[in-house]
């Protein structure tokens, strides 16, 4: 249970630092950069999730003898 809060927690954070980010640099008149931002954001979301699976599977091959 505390595993799953902690992930969600990550993304989140992530989710609030790419959404101010993208905001200041909209303001400032940079969309392309805020565009990068959210990209980069949405990049490092997929690469906690990557490696949650990856763990799964690990422990699902460890529990098996695979």
């Amino acid at each position: 249970m505390d595993f799953s809060v902690d992930i969600i927690f990550k993304i989140a954070a992530v989710g609030i630092i790419v959404a101010v980010l993208n905001q200041v640099l909209i303001r400032a008149g940079r969309e392309d950069q805020a565009m990068m931002t959210t990209l980069a954001g949405i990049l490092v979301v997929l690469v906690i999730i990557i490696q949650m699976v990856n763990e799964f599977f690990t422990t699902v091959k460890t529990m098996f003898q695979l």
